[in-house]
């Protein structure tokens, strides 16, 4: 602003006593108008780099758990307080690798250990499922024993072999007692061998085998059928067609002559043993069969080289006359003969 009343000023500031002396005499400011622009510029200037400094402070400055209040201003940090919130960060980083590094070497070195406790705990649970399977097994009435099946019967009498098992119902598969079964089993002579299944849930299969008769033994209310080991498999009051009878002069079946007889009997091909309507054996050295027919027979001698015997007499009656009755002697397998009655 510029002052008009520059003469009065003057006489003023010179000391004019006309003026009068209780006026005061401090000079007064004049203001040049080219100045005023300088210093608004400066004081611009000034205000810009004390609001970067402020920006920049506060973007150096770490996140704090409060953000101020909308309209407060932030406070710059002293440069000693942005060291140590630095140094406090770079010491949460280190801890946080350390805890990291830890955790990695105790990783690696119970890697070991946490395999053999994965392997035990992985047998463990293997045994004890195997062990709840035995025992569902062994004691649940799921598995116990309802349907008995029988096989391989002809001339045994099936409902006598389930009345003979029927105790063995309600037992679990697992606890049947296979030496109880035989002796069962044991009662019915016909049967010569058997073999025992189990089919879960709750069937026993029973595959049986009966005794086959090979000759007939006389006694004295008829024949008996008797198998290879001399057992009894069926009586008859005469003679059964195509069953030789044997006659063991008055010896048993648990004699040496019977044992011959039956290895000869059994060395016999089919043709030839259908032909055979008598055997007899005085000792285990002299069998001889008696063949159907004209009354041929053959002088077998023991049972040695039975199989040599069968080949040589089954040559020798295609070179005689099928009905010309004599003597076949292959006792010496290697110089067989027939002798024409």
């Amino acid at each position: 602003m510029v002052q008009r009343d520059a003469p009065a000023a003057s006489s003023r500031r010179t000391g004019d006593p006309s003026a009068g002396s209780n006026l005061p005499t401090e000079p007064i400011p004049v203001i040049d108008p080219a100045a005023q622009p300088a210093a608004a510029s400066a004081g611009r200037t000034a205000e810009a780099q004390s609001a970067g400094a402020d920006a920049r402070e506060h973007a150096e400055a770490p996140p704090t758990a409060a953000e101020p209040a909308a309209g407060s201003r932030q406070h710059p940090l002293a440069p000693g307080e942005r060291a140590e919130r630095r140094a406090a960060r770079a010491l949460r980083r280190a801890e946080r690798a350390r805890r990291r590094y830890e955790r990695a070497e105790v990783r690696r070195f119970t890697r070991r250990s946490r395999r053999r406790r994965i392997v035990g705990i992985t047998v463990g649970g293997v045994f004890a499922a195997l062990v709840g399977a035995v025992a569902l097994a062994v004691f649940s009435p799921l598995f116990a024993l309802k349907t008995i099946t029988i096989e391989g019967t002809q001339r045994i009498d099936q409902a006598a072999l389930h009345d003979a098992l029927e105790p063995h119902l309600g037992t679990p598969l697992a606890m049947l007692d296979h030496s109880t079964l035989r002796d069962d089993l044991s009662a019915f002579p016909l049967i010569r061998s058997f073999v025992t299944e189990t089919l879960p849930p709750d069937t026993l299969v029973v595959r049986i085998v009966e005794r086959e008769p090979i000759a007939a033994i006389a006694t004295a209310d008829g024949f008996q059928l008797v198998d290879p080991a001399g057992v009894g498999v069926l009586s008859s009051e005469a003679p059964v067609e195509g069953m030789p009878v044997v006659d063991l002069r008055g010896q048993s079946t648990d004699s040496v002559a019977f044992r011959s007889v039956v290895e000869v009997l059994l060395a016999a091909p089919p043709e030839l043993r259908g032909r055979i309507v008598e055997v007899v054996a005085a000792s285990k050295d002299d069998v001889t069969l008696v063949l159907d027919g004209i009354g041929q027979t053959v002088v077998w001698g023991s049972a040695e080289e039975s199989a040599l015997k069968a080949r040589v007499l089954a040559r020798l009656i295609a070179t005689v006359e099928p009905g010309r009755a004599g003597e076949f002697d292959v006792s010496a397998p290697t110089i067989a003969i027939f002798r024409p009655a």
